[in-house]
């Protein structure tokens, strides 16, 4: 057995760099692919030489976020830690992260793992192992053909719940349907949030999940809210409310750069958006949560760098470029908060494809509050991708000129020559890894 292990990783290894180097793609899933065809077990056996503990990260938005801050901040704590920081939240791509930090003896020296789980996949992954500890972000309708309804996502998640019940959750308190999912799960849990309103109201367009209690179908009734169904909610038919917050983020301000206060330490950083306190808050519980004090986190976050489309930001010439992840209507409309905090001219590209990983089913884009943009001060808008047709007749039903460029490398150039020295990219999941391959083409220089 220790023989099928090494040739695993040794596999993993070898077509990791075959994949990088010869056909510029990750390689990820490949490599845990053959690598699981060679050793079945191999996940199992890795995870099992955990020294300290494994933390699942898992929700519909900022699971990559939260998974490398998480990991960032466990290392700036003096620990080693496997962390699947590409993405690669199947099976597969978990499995690779494990062979890929092992030595060529097949062993793994890690103190702790952070590892982001896909939710359709998770009942699959944890038989492999047993995490002890899952951060539960929040619950949004997202690739609607694929996942089905958020029934679906709920009943898969409190099946791993159920199927290790001696792993805490750290939930997001402010959010319903996971505060819910939690307590009917019997698990113990941790809960993080923001208790007290940040801005005067949320916005009114916006599609909420989960309107009504998941214990007695009644209308769910709101003290106010933050974005989304995320506020503080109560049930006045049965009594379920948002639970006590233990991790309160407080003095919230968000701008050009985000910070808050938790348990007296004061915690900034330059990710931009309301939804990254979310992102950042989730890291810091569960590292406390998992018995480290965190002296390091505030220096962590300051030093931390999105990666992989998560507000990641690139130099074209003299345009500077954020590129980021947008896959459902509550994404977008995080994104386009983002945009509209940006009082300067700023020009926008956005791309949209319906392959098999994204959904097929792209009715999702009118829920999404496009109309906003036609308050911001933008230049030039466009739109790309497969899907970029339908695009183009939600910016006519939004009131916005828009124009169509089908291919993304030529929309990016022409968005340098033309635009203001400013350019948002939003892209959904395929669409992600061709523009990110595009703008770091474009960044090194061959316009």
């Amino acid at each position: 057995m220790r023989l099928r292990r090494m040739l695993a990783v040794w596999a993993a290894k070898i077509t990791e760099k075959i994949s990088i180097h010869i056909f510029r793609r990750q390689g990820a899933t490949w490599a845990g692919k053959i690598a699981l065809k060679i050793y079945p077990s191999l996940l199992h056996d890795l995870a099992g030489q955990v020294r300290r503990g494994i933390f699942a990260v898992c929700g519909t938005n900022g699971k990559t976020t939260v998974n490398n801050l998480l990991c960032t901040a466990v290392e700036a704590e003096g620990y080693r830690a496997v962390c699947n920081r590409t993405g690669s939240n199947m099976l597969n791509g978990i499995a690779a992260s494990f062979a890929l930090e092992a030595g060529l003896d097949g062993k793994l020296k890690a103190d702790y793992a952070c590892i982001e789980m896909d939710e359709a996949a998770a009942v699959k992954i944890i038989r492999h192992f047993s995490p002890d500890y899952m951060v539960l972000t929040n619950l949004f309708r997202d690739q609607l053909d694929r996942y089905g309804e958020i029934d679906t996502v709920m009943e898969s998640l409190g099946k791993v719940m159920c199927a290790v019940p001696g792993m805490k959750i750290i939930v997001n308190g402010d959010e319903p349907l996971c505060t819910s999912l939690v307590m009917d799960s019997g698990n113990k849990y941790v809960t993080y949030g923001i208790r007290e309103p940040v801005r005067e109201c949320g916005n009114p367009r916006e599609i909420r999940e989960g309107r009504f209690c998941r214990h007695c179908g009644g209308l769910l009734h709101y003290r106010f809210y933050h974005y989304g169904q995320l506020g503080d909610y109560y049930c006045p038919a049965c009594g379920f409310q948002r639970p006590g917050i233990q991790f309160d983020g407080k003095d919230v301000e968000f701008g050009e750069e985000t910070a808050f206060t938790v348990e007296g330490r004061r915690i900034r950083s330059a990710c931009k958006g309301f939804y990254n306190i979310y992102n950042i808050l989730a890291a810091y519980t569960a590292l406390r949560t998992g018995g480290l004090e965190g002296v390091h986190f505030d220096e962590a976050v300051r030093g931390f760098e999105p990666e992989n489309g998560r507000m990641e930001e690139f130099w074209i010439g003299n345009t500077r470029v954020w590129l980021n992840l947008a896959k459902n209507p509550a994404g977008f409309n995080q994104n386009i908060d983002v945009l509209m905090q940006d009082e300067g001219r700023k020009d926008i590209l956005i791309v949209i494809n319906d392959r098999v990983q994204d959904g097929r089913d792209v009715s999702w884009l009118w829920d999404v509050d496009f109309e906003r943009l036609a308050k911001s001060d933008t230049g030039l808008i466009m739109v790309s991708g497969i899907r970029c047709r339908d695009l183009m007749l939600r910016m006519k039903y939004a009131g916005i000129v828009a124009e169509m460029e089908a291919g993304t490398a030529e929309a990016v150039r022409r968005s340098v020559r033309e635009g203001c020295g400013k350019l948002y990219v939003l892209v959904n999941y395929t669409a992600l890894f061709d523009t990110r391959n595009i703008l770091t083409v474009h960044a090194g220089g061959r316009l």
